[in-house]
C-alpha cells in the first residue's frame, strides 16, 4: 500500500517578512515588524535583528527557484507582503511590488512549481495598524479588496490561497509584546480580534472567489493538538476533548478560530470574555462566516494527554529541537485526524519542520541528520493518519530557507537550504537531498 496518494503535493513554504528583505525597496511601505524591529532605543527581538535584508529573496528569488527545482520542490506557499503592493494597505497601488510577485509566480509556473498564495503572514501595514489593525473592524472590508487585487492579478495562475496566517500568533503580538505591534490588550479585545480575522477570512474567501470560482481558498490556524498517552479509543477520545477544550490557553487552540468559521458558534469551554462578546455578535454576523476548503495545519509539536485528558509532563531530558520545542511525532498522527473529525475539511500540512543548531563542515557541507531524522518520523505518522482516513492533500516543509525566525532572529535555523548570513549564499543541507528523494519516490523512500 502506497504511503501518500498519487496526486499528493509535496512542498516548501516560507513567509515575506522572514526571506524576502528589500524592506523599504521600490516603492514598498512599512509593516509592523518594520516598526517592531526598528523601534527607538531597541527591539524584543533577540540581538536587535530584524528582517531589512533577511535571506534578500526579493532580489535573488532566481536562485531560489533554481534550488527548489534541483530538489524536486513541486508547491511553493510563500506569502505576499500586502505593504509591498499596497504601502498604506488599502486604495492605492504599487505596480513594483505587484511585479516582482508576477515575476516570481511566473518563475514558479515555468520550473513546474505549483505558487501557493498566502495573503496574510503577520506584516500588516503600518498605516492599518494606526486605524486599529485587526481589532478596527473596518479592516473585513479592507482585507476582502487586498484579496480582490491580488486574486485579479494572478488568476488563472495562482489555484490555491491560503487568506491568513496562525491568527493566534497574530492575538499573541496583541497581548503580549513578544510579536508585532506588541500591543497589550484585555481578553475582550482578544475575542474581538478573533471575531474581526473570522470575518476578514471569510470577506477575503468571498472576494476571491467572486473573481475566480474554481480556486482552493483555505486558512491555517495553529494551537494545541494532543495524542493519547496509550492508543486506545477511550484514550483517543480524552485526546479529542482535551484538543478543543478552552479551558486553558484558550487563544491558542485551533477551534477559537475554526470554529468560528465552520460551525458559526463557540464551543461551550469558551472562557467568560469570550462568552462575554459572543453576546454582542448579531446573527449576520454568523451568516457571514465562509468555512475554508480546507484546512491548512502547521504542526510542531503537541501535547501527550492521559486516560482523564490530563497534561502528562515530558519526562526528563525529553528529545527537543535546538529551540527547546519537544519533538512529538505522534502528533502528525493523530491532529489530522482530531481536526478532520471535528470539521470535515481537506487537510493540507502547511508548515512542519524543527529548528537545528546547523554549521558549515570542514568539508563545505552541512550535515544535519537530526532534521532528516524529525522529518522521518512525521511523515511516517503523517501516513498513517491519511491510511485511517485524513484527506490530507499536501506537505509543505517549514522552511526551505533558513530566515528570520521573528523574536528569536537569526538564532533559529528551520531551513533544509543554509543561509550564510554575512554572504548570503546558499548551501543545501542533507536534508534538502534527502526530502528531494522522498519527493521523488511519493514518500516510498521513507519505507528504507
Amino acid at each position: 500500500m502506497a504511503l501518500f496518494p498519487s496526486d499528493f503535493t509535496w512542498g516548501v513554504a516560507c513567509a515575506s517578512y522572514q526571506c524576502e528583505g528589500g524592506w523599504n525597496a521600490d516603492g514598498k511601505g512599512p509593516n509592523i515588524w518594520d516598526d517592531f524591529c526598528h523601534r527607538v532605543g531597541g527591539s524584543p527581538v533577540k540581538n536587535n535583528d530584524n528582517g531589512d535584508v533577511a535571506c534578500d529573496s526579493y532580489h535573488r528569488y532566481p536562485e531560489d527557484i533554481a534550488l527548489m527545482k534541483q530538489h524536486n520542490i513541486r508547491a511553493y506557499r510563500f506569502s505576499i507582503s500586502w505593504a509591498r503592493v499596497m504601502p498604506d494597505g488599502d486604495g492605492a497601488l504599487n505596480e513594483a511590488g505587484l511585479a516582482y510577485y508576477d515575476d516570481l509566480v511566473n518563475r514558479l509556473l515555468e520550473n513546474g512549481i505549483e505558487p501557493m498564495v498566502t495573503l496574510y503572514h503577520w506584516d500588516l501595514p503600518s498605516a492599518l495598524q494606526y486605524r486599529g489593525g485587526w481589532l478596527n473592524r473596518e479592516i473585513v472590508d479592507i482585507f476582502a479588496r487586498y484579496a480582490d487585487v491580488i486574486a485579479r492579478r494572478f488568476k488563472g495562475r495562482v489555484r490555491r490561497y491560503m487568506t491568513i496566517n496562525e491568527p493566534q500568533c497574530i492575538a499573541l503580538g496583541y497581548y503580549t509584546d513578544v510579536m508585532a505591534p506588541g500591543w497589550r490588550c484585555p481578553d475582550e479585545d482578544i475575542a474581538r480580534l478573533f471575531h474581526n480575522i473570522a470575518l476578514a477570512h471569510s470577506a477575503a474567501q468571498r472576494a476571491i472567489k467572486a473573481v475566480d470560482p474554481g480556486t482552493l481558498v483555505g486558512l491555517v490556524p495553529c494551537g494545541r493538538l494532543c495524542y493519547p498517552q496509550e492508543d486506545t479509543p477511550e484514550n483517543r477520545e480524552s485526546a479529542y476533548r482535551a484538543c478543543f477544550d478552552l479551558t486553558g490557553r484558550w487563544a491558542f487552540n485551533f477551534n477559537i478560530i475554526l470554529d468560528s468559521v465552520v460551525l458559526r458558534r463557540y464551543d461551550e469551554s469558551a472562557p467568560e470574555a469570550v462568552r462575554k462578546f459572543a453576546a454582542t455578535i448579531p446573527e449576520s454576523d454568523w451568516a457571514a462566516m465562509e468555512a475554508p476548503d480546507f484546512i491548512g495545519v502547521n504542526v510542531y509539536n503537541g501535547t501527550m494527554v492521559d486516560a482523564e485528558g490530563r497534561d502528562v509532563d515530558c519526562y526528563p531530558g525529553f528529545q527537543r529541537t535546538a529551540c527547546k520545542w519537544a519533538i512529538t511525532p505522534e502528533v502528525m498522527h493523530f491532529g489530522p485526524l482530531f481536526l478532520y473529525r471535528r470539521y470535515g475539511l481537506p487537510l493540507i500540512i502547511s508548515e512542519n519542520g524543527l529548528s537545528c543548531n546547523d554549521i558549515i563542515f570542514r568539508d563545505g557541507q552541512v550535515h544535519d541528520p537530526k532534521r532528516i531524522d524529525f522529518l522521518h518520523r512525521y511523515l511516517t505518522e503523517l501516513s498513517r493518519a491519511i491510511a485511517e482516513g485524513a484527506p490530507v492533500k499536501g506537505y509543505l516543509q517549514w522552511s526551505f530557507l533558513d530566515n528570520f525566525e521573528w523574536a528569536n532572529g537569526y538564532d533559529e535555523r528551520f531551513g533544509i537550504i543554509y543561509v550564510d548570513y554575512p554572504t548570503l549564499r546558499r548551501i543545501p543541507k542533507d536534508s534538502a537531498r534527502w526530502y528531494a528523494q522522498v519527493i521523488a519516490t511519493n514518500g516510498e523512500s521513507l519505507k528504507a
